[in-house]
């Protein structure tokens, strides 16, 4: 199928037709996780994101190089340079090393991606492991003269960098601005503006990760990893660099600044970012104090849970919102999007149950179509699923044998379900829940067996029993002259 993918480029605030620098190779770039803590709700966005987008990109016959970064040295507690490393100050605090804390919650959230069906990206480095690379490049941009040092840190000069660039054209800010609402914080006298941004930092005597340089025993500024990162694997330039919308500004706004210096141009022409998960309206946070972590989710260990959630019920409630809107968490929508997936897994399994007839009277050549044109449309999966609920409705007409379906059109169906639920949206079941959900199926059917074999044998009394039991757990049952059909009400 010809390509009419057209994604929002946050650079340009619009719409652009999907055009790789080198096709049919795609490089993609997203920012991972600062991992001191647990995997929460706002890390599973971007990366259910950007996983929709790896899994399309893919489907459309793609070759993507996908690097996901893990931030595990640099990320100071605020965004203005000050304050401890958060992996060193974890540390510290439970008596551990640094890189135990890392292998720790790492560890942790690859388990968390692995339950919510995200793929594994093609290279996943790590920041501490480019430490000689992020001190090339910023001994790069000191040469060019766009950094200064100050007290053994480096800081990037952004004044002097705005009289020749724009600084701030990926957030739409501007120097005024900046100097205007920037916070006054400790270290910040170092600086010769407050919204300069820290390239090398020297360490304090008690800080644990460090390493040698020419200007200091320290570690690099948290902005620098990304650009290091994302050019050696991706070249300088390349295709899509996606994240969350908080790391607009000022971590990719920094990226492209020190870039564009130290490799005399920008690396990337399609800058995507996925929204906010709030709560009550806020954002959800760690910083904030309302985060929920995924494990809290799939355990239903949280006051603010009524019951534990399916990590697909997980990546349906984020999927079907679009990824630039925000979402706002509630149990009632986490549990329309639990019975929103079971209605689909149900029609697709009741497609092994259609049989074809010499005619069709449904069009499925239109769903295709508008399931493509969905996603081909920035990315719409909210839009995608609304269209693969109308096709619930051909499905359950076949099954009632209202409508009637050929051959070929009902191997395109299974295709589609099987191309949009399953490949592109990752709504597979995992093998544990699919050898579950057998078990599940056969103890009902024994149900209704013992039901049929109580009529049989007038025992009415039984029968009623054990329809009015299933009836009251939610399952709809229609008694036919060869048997019985059977599923689980919305």
């Amino acid at each position: 199928m010809e390509n009419k993918l057209v994604i929002y480029n946050t650079l340009s605030r619009k719409k652009e037709l999907f055009i790789p620098i080198n096709p049919p190779n795609v490089g993609l770039y997203v920012c991972g996780p600062t991992v001191y803590g647990e995997t929460h709700l706002g890390h599973a966005r971007p990366a259910i994101t950007f996983d929709l987008l790896f899994r399309y990109l893919s489907h459309l016959g793609y070759k993507i190089r996908y690097v996901r970064n893990i931030t595990d040295v640099g990320h100071l507690e605020n965004d203005a340079d000050a304050g401890e490393d958060k992996i060193a100050k974890k540390a510290r605090l439970e008596e551990l090393e640094p890189m135990e804390i890392v292998q720790y919650y790492t560890n942790m959230y690859h388990d968390n991606m692995k339950k919510l069906n995200v793929l594994s990206p093609s290279i996943e480095p790590h920041a501490s492991a480019h430490i000689m690379e992020q001190q090339q490049m910023v001994e790069s941009i000191f040469r060019k003269g766009y950094a200064y040092e100050s007290n053994g840190s480096v800081y990037f000069d952004v004044e002097k960098y705005n009289k020749t660039n724009n600084y701030g054209k990926l957030s739409g800010r501007n120097i005024e601005d900046l100097l205007s609402t920037t916070r006054e914080l400790e270290g910040q006298e170092e600086k010769k503006n407050p919204f300069d941004f820290a390239l090398w930092k020297k360490a304090n005597p008690e800080h644990i990760m460090r390493w040698p340089s020419k200007w200091s025993d320290g570690f690099p500024g948290w902005h620098l990893e990304c650009s290091v990162m994302s050019t050696k694997y991706l070249g300088e330039e390349f295709d899509i660099h996606g994240g969350g919308m908080d790391l607009l500004f000022p971590h990719h706004e920094c990226e492209i600044a020190q870039t564009k210096i130290a490799n005399g141009k920008e690396s990337v022409k399609y800058w995507m970012h996925n929204n906010m998960i709030t709560i009550n309206g806020k954002k959800m946070g760690k910083s904030l104090g309302n985060a929920i972590s995924l494990n809290q989710f799939f355990t239903g260990e949280h006051k603010l849970l009524e019951k534990p959630y399916a990590p697909l019920t997980i990546r349906f409630f984020i999927l079907q919102a679009h990824y630039r809107s925000t979402v706002d968490f509630s149990n009632e929508a986490l549990q329309a999007a639990e019975k929103g997936l079971q209605r689909l897994w149900t029609a697709f399994d009741s497609l092994s149950k259609i049989k074809a007839g010499n005619q069709s009277s449904v069009s499925i050549s239109k769903l295709e179509n508008k399931c493509y044109e969905a996603l081909n449309d920035d990315l719409n999966s909210p839009v995608l699923i609304a269209h693969l609920f109308d096709g619930v409705k051909i499905i359950n007409s076949l099954l009632s044998g209202k409508e009637q379906i050929n051959k070929d059109d009902l191997n395109k169906l299974k295709s589609i379900y099987k191309t949009f639920v399953i490949d592109v949206l990752g709504f597979e079941k995992s093998e544990i829940s699919q050898t579950d959900n057998k078990v599940y199926h056969k103890v009902v059917d024994l149900l209704l067996d013992l039901r049929m074999e109580a009529k049989a044998k007038k025992d009415f009394q039984m029968a009623d029993n054990i329809r009015n039991k299933l009836l009251e757990l939610g399952f709809e049952i229609k008694d036919k002259k060869d048997g019985y059909e059977w599923e689980l009400s919305d």
